[in-house]
This record gives structure tokens, sequence and C-alpha cells, in this order.
């Protein structure tokens, strides 16, 4: 699957992902190409700029991108990504591309086209801030390019910031020893920043750089299949017990006993596991371990508990290599009688030894044969492939895709072009039937994803394929019946709804002492734009912040709430009878799910909008320039690794990367995020609320400067959550 991207134009081979009546998914290969502001599709790679395109739509500020991660679909593994219209949610059009490399190209080229000025298309209206379907028009003949917008670097806050983090904030790991061409290190708890005790379970972390692409070892870290029989001494076998979204699933994983002390029982892991790929290509994988109602306790097994785990694979060296980060912290569970901690902490660093044994995988790799091809690396233990009883010989079958220069058109129809199509046009194949094998509950691919399997089938043996008729309604009730079977290790607890007084249900402790309180975090800790930063594109310690916080509530509803600064009662209505002329901004992060929690942060300033440009130019903004602007730095001041590593410290446009929603009054401007809508998000947000009783939370926010005049940046403001607890959240009645 090659694309190509130069001079604002992006182009190649990707996959519409259809459903049919039923619900049964199904793709077809078609050729995009993105020309500025207009996305074109092929059937074909077009012979000439002048050919006219099966179908095209206008890419403009209305169109957002979501990241669906992976989903396999007829036994291949696509990468998915949705564009939708703000304006018209129904207006939607879901991609699959081959590789996450690819799917991040288009994604960052459809965010490019979202951001840019808007198109001149003549009698076409594009304004999104009118809420009217208007952004996408689609027709059967090819555009002309648009002309150049304004550089796009102007609008990014990944492309131009080379630092990892907008936070100041010490390393919280201590190296303590190196083994096999690895650094180790440990996490350095407050009672112990020298790093001179251990706790019971440690965390414990090994660094190496392994000879390959951050996509490639990605791919190899994911997989359950025999392929990891290669590097991974630890596995014995394992599946996916249940596909959660593209980028969470809940995984068994079965290890090996020869490596383990003598007399120690086997260990099984059920494990939540969580991926995603940051800019710049760093791919991060996140564990810790669940419960199941599918996969109870093994019989002849000792289930180990992952507290905390994961990798970072991050390029370095143009992309040739990767520095692979493994962290591990594991109760395995044994009796303290038996074995000592110091015996625990050493079965712990052996586990840790597997990023030497992927190290001299891809050395075999580059010494034998090309990093795609799938071959064998050198072993120090001896390797037992998982065979059944009766398995004679194992065939390990390596899918690749073709490269065709055309797809299959069968079956298809095309459709009358209308003058006010939509996205959905692009959709261009209608429902159709289909008959083909389903792949067997827990069949593994070599350098793929293994399916979602049923865990007694995999234990006792492959049951007889079903009929495809059998499958097929077998597929219907799983899609009719599919709700989530885990259950994470910290529960919930709810109270009773108490009377809410919107500004004030969030206590407030400048001594960060008592729990689920918050305060100001220092403004210090972050890290904005300096005045030349357009020229050396450095960052400067933040001095102030230009609001006040006054107020913070911690809701819960069945619903999403919205515009809590204009209900009766609130700390900005009160303002507002009394005729003050103080200005409130209102970040309102709203977390869907069964219940729905808000976190909302009242910051007020006195002083008049008119005297901040930059701040007065957002509130009167439209939508589009506010999604290109406003930016959170979030930083988990405490807390486990894998929580850390889940939210990181880069500072993010948040617009751009989930669904916006303003609301404003005379006296008030509030933001409404909603973290439901990107996959990514929803992931992060519901490991966070996992450990949420045991994290402390800062946050600032500010309004991205652009141009010269825009800078140096200023905090609006900022916010420290200490210890918030989910059960004291104040429950709004329906």
């Amino acid at each position: 699957m090659s694309t190509h991207q130069n001079d604002g134009r992006m182009e190649g081979w990707l996959y519409l992902i259809r459903s049919n009546r039923f619900g049964l998914q199904f793709s077809r290969k078609r050729y995009f190409v993105l020309d500025g502001h207009l996305l074109k599709s092929f059937k074909s790679v077009p012979s000439s700029s002048n050919e006219d395109p099966l179908r095209s739509a206008v890419v403009d500020s209305c169109i957002r991108v979501t990241d669906n991660g992976r989903e396999s679909i007829n036994r291949k593994v696509f990468f998915i990504f949705s564009l939708y219209n703000t304006s018209n949610h129904c207006d939607q059009l879901k991609l699959g591309a081959s590789s996450p490399e690819e799917a991040a190209r288009w994604i960052q080229s459809f965010q490019e086209a979202s951001l840019k000025h808007a198109p001149d298309l003549g009698d076409i209206p594009v304004a999104c801030s009118k809420r009217r379907w208007q952004s996408f028009r689609l027709s059967g003949s090819s555009r002309k390019s648009h002309s150049n917008s304004s550089d796009w670097t102007l609008f990014s806050s990944t492309n131009l910031d080379p630092m990892t983090s907008d936070v100041v904030a010490p390393s919280p790991w201590i190296i303590f020893g190196c083994q096999n061409g690895l650094r180790l290190f440990k996490e350095a708890k407050d009672r112990d920043s020298h790093g001179k005790k251990w706790d019971d379970h440690p965390a414990i972390m090994a660094v190496g750089v392994v000879d390959g692409t951050s996509e490639a070892i990605f791919r190899t870290l994911m997989s359950l299949g025999p392929s990891r029989s290669e590097w991974d001494f630890c596995f014995f076998k394992g599946c996916v017990v249940e596909h959660l979204d593209g980028h969470t699933d809940i995984i068994h994983k079965q290890l090996y006993s020869d490596w383990l002390p003598w007399g120690m029982k086997r260990r099984d892991l059920l494990l939540r596991r969580y991926w995603r790929r940051e800019d710049g290509g760093t791919y991060v994988i996140l564990y810790h371990s669940v419960f199941h109602k599918k996969c109870p306790p093994q019989r002849g097994y000792v289930r180990a508990c992952l507290k905390s785990g994961g990798y970072v694979i991050s390029p370095v060296n143009k992309g040739k290599q990767s520095v692979v980060k493994h962290m591990l912290a594991i109760d395995w569970k044994f009796w303290k009688s038996y074995l000592k901690t110091s015996a625990a902490r050493s079965i712990t660093i052996q586990m840790l030894g597997r990023v030497a044994a992927l190290r001299e995988l891809y050395r075999a790799r580059l010494g034998n044969c090309s990093s795609s091809d799938c071959s064998s690396g050198v072993l120090t233990r001896r390797i037992r492939f998982p065979l059944k009883e009766g398995d004679d010989n194992l065939n390990i079958q390596t899918q690749t895709v073709s490269e065709k220069t055309h797809a299959d058109t069968d079956g298809e129809v095309d459709q009358t072009q209308s003058e006010h199509a939509s996205l959905v046009s692009l959709n261009d194949a209608d429902d159709e039937f289909f008959d083909v094998p389903e792949p067997s509950d827990c069949e593994e691919y070599e350098n793929g994803w293994t399916p979602e399997c049923n865990h007694k089938k995999f234990q006792e043996g492959r049951h007889p394929k079903l009929s495809t008729a059998t499958s097929f309604v077998k597929r219907l009730h799983d899609i009719a019946v599919q709700k989530r079977g885990y259950v994470d290790l910290q529960d919930m607890i709810r109270e009773e709804s108490i009377p809410c007084s919107y500004g004030s249900t969030l206590a407030k402790d400048p001594t960060c002492t008592i729990l689920s309180t918050c305060t100001e975090a220092d403004p210090s800790t972050f890290l904005i734009r300096g005045e030349n930063y357009l020229e050396n594109h450095l960052k400067v310690k933040a001095k102030g912040t230009l609001m006040q916080m006054v107020g913070a509530d911690w809701l819960r509803s069945d619903k999403r709430e919205d515009d809590l600064g204009g209900r009766p009662g609130s700390i900005v209505q009160k303002y507002a009878t009394q005729g003050r002329p103080e200005f409130f901004f209102i970040v309102n992060i709203q977390v869907p799910g069964s219940t729905t929690y808000n976190l909302a942060l009242y910051y007020m300033m006195s002083a008049p909008i008119e005297d901040s440009p930059l701040l007065e130019s957002f509130v009167n903004g439209d939508e589009a320039f506010r999604n290109s602007r406003f930016k959170l730095i979030p930083y988990i001041s405490k807390g486990s690794w894998i929580v850390k590593q889940s939210v990181g410290k880069k500072a993010c446009l948040i617009g751009q990367a989930l669904e916006m929603n303003y609301f404003q009054g005379k006296n008030y401007l509030e933001l409404g995020v909603d973290v439901g809508s990107s996959t990514v998000a929803r992931g992060v947000v519901s490991l966070v609320l996992g450990y949420l009783n045991n994290l402390v939370i800062e946050m600032a926010f500010l309004i991205q400067g652009n141009m010269p005049e825009e800078l140096p940046e200023y905090l609006l403001g900022t916010v420290r959550l200490n210890h918030l607890d989910a059960s004291k959240s104040v429950s709004l009645k329906p």
C-alpha cells in the first residue's frame, strides 16, 4: 500500500469500510487523492491529473477525523479512521489503511486540510458556525486544484515542537544496573527519593535499542501467534478474549514454567491491552490486569497480577532503529514463606530480558533477510512450540497485501451523482451478501492479530468449524448481545444524589492534603511558547495565569451535561444578576459511559477581555478558529507509570482530537470537551478512571499563539486535582 505525500497532495490506496443491512462489514479498495481541500476517489490509479474521479468531496474546517484503531474484517486487518461532518454527524466516511503508519499519514493530511483557510468554491458556502449541512459537496467531475493556503506549520502544535514534554518535572526513574546490554531502572517513590529501598512489587524498566522500525516492532509485540516464540521465552500461548474497540482488548497469556524458580507453579495473566501511535512514530502499548467472566482462573495455573506494564517504542536514527522501553510492576502471587521478595524482583528482571531477545531477533533478520520477512532469531533457551497432541507439523502462513493497480469491482452499481451529495456518497458500493468461510475462533496470524476467541475452546481444542449459515446466525447473535464482559480491578462506589450548586461541588484545598479536592497548579511547571518561538522554537516557563480559578464541579449523570454556566444558581449567573463585569471561562470535560462524569473548571478575570486581544479573538471567533487554538497541557504528578505514560506531558490542540461544543453568554464562554468523540481518548480516560483516587492530576489551559504579535503565550489557568474519588462526585437528578 504505497502512499505519496508532497506539496499538500496526498494519494494512495485505501479501503472503503461498509456495512450491509445485517451489520456485517466488508471493504472496497479505492485510490484516493487529497489535493488541497478536494478529496477524489478512483477505481484505479489515475493516468493524468485531468481524469474524472469516481466521486469527490470538499474537506474544510467542518471536517473532523478520528482514529478508530484496528479492526479485522474477513481475516484482513485494517487500521481504521473516520471522517465526519461536525454540522451533520450522519455525513461520514469510514476508511481503512493496511498499516498504522499509512493511516497516521492520511489522518495528518486530513487534519492539515481542515485547518487551512477555506477554499474558494464559488457559490458553495462553507461556514461551519451556522451548524447547517454545507461542508461536503460532491460531484462526478474533477475540480481544479485550489490555490495554496497559509503555511500549515503555523497551525500545528506538533510539527515544529522538538520537545517531547511541555512540563518541567524530574525523572521518576533511577538506574540500578545493566544486564544483557539493557539498562535497568527502578521507579523512585516520594518516600524513597534516593532509590535505596525496594517495594514488594517494584516498577522496573529495561531500555535497549533494536535495529528495526517502530512499526515493525509494534506488530511483533502485538502478535500472539506462533512467531512470538522466536523471541518471547516466557510465552507459551495466548488469545484475545474480548475486543473492546480499535485500541483496546482483553488478552490472556499463559507462561512457560521452565524459566521460573524450581517448584514454582505455572503463571498466567489476564490483561487489558491498550495501544496508540503518537506523533513522530512512537508506539505505546499498555497493560494491566482485569477480571473477565469468560476467562476465570485456569486449572494448573496461578494468575499473577500485573499492576502496570507495557512498552514504549520510539524511532531513532531516522527511523532505522528504535529505543524500546519495557516496564513491569507485577505481583507473582506466591507464598512469602516460599520465596523472598528479592526472588520475585529477580523474576521480573528476568522477564524484562525479552527486550534483549527482541533485539537479537531483529539483528538476525537484518543478517539473513529483509525486515519484512519472517525469520527466526537465536534464543538462549530451548523453544517449545505450543503444539497440541497429534499435531505433527505447524503450518505458518504469512499473508501479504498485493499491490494491485485496480480494485475488485464485482457486484458494484454506480450511483447517480447528485448536486447536493454528501460524503456518504463516496461509499459507492451497494449492500451485498457474500459467502466467505468464517475464521476459526482461535486462529492466529503470524504477522498480524489474533481475532477474538472463546477461551474454553482455546483450552480444550478447536471444535469442528460451523457451517456458513450457522456462522452467519451466530455472528448476528453476537452483534445483538455484545456486552463488555470485563471488570477493572478498581471498583467505583456511588452515593445517592444530593442537591447541586454549580461551581462549588468540588471543594478547594490549597494545601493539597484533603482527598478529592482541587487547587491551582504552579504555572512554572508548564512550558509555553516564548517571544521568539517562531525563530528559535524555544519554550519558556510560564510565569503566571491570566485568570483565577474560582470554582469547580465534579458531577455524574446519565447523560452529557452541557452549558453549566448558563444554569440558574450557578456561580456565573450569580455574578450576572448582580451586573458585575467579570468574565468567566469554563472548561467542561465530559466523560461518557454508563455513567457520564463531568469535570467543570471555572476561571474568572476582572479585567476587560479587550485587554487581551488573543483571548478576545478566541471568544468572538468561530468554531474553526477556536478548535485550531485551544490547547491543553496534561501532567500526572503522582501516579503509576501506566497512567503517566497513557496521558503524557505534551501539549495538544484539543479541538483537533475531540469534538468541542461552545456555549456563550453575556459574561461567559463554556467549552464542552466530549471525550467520547475519540476512541483513543476514551481508552486513556477509562484507564485513568480506574486509578483515579490514586492520582494527582495537573492541567494548564491556553490559547496557542501563531503570530509574532501573539507571542509570548500565556496560561489562561491551571488546576491540580488531588486524588479525585468517583464515588464523591455529585449526582444530578434526571
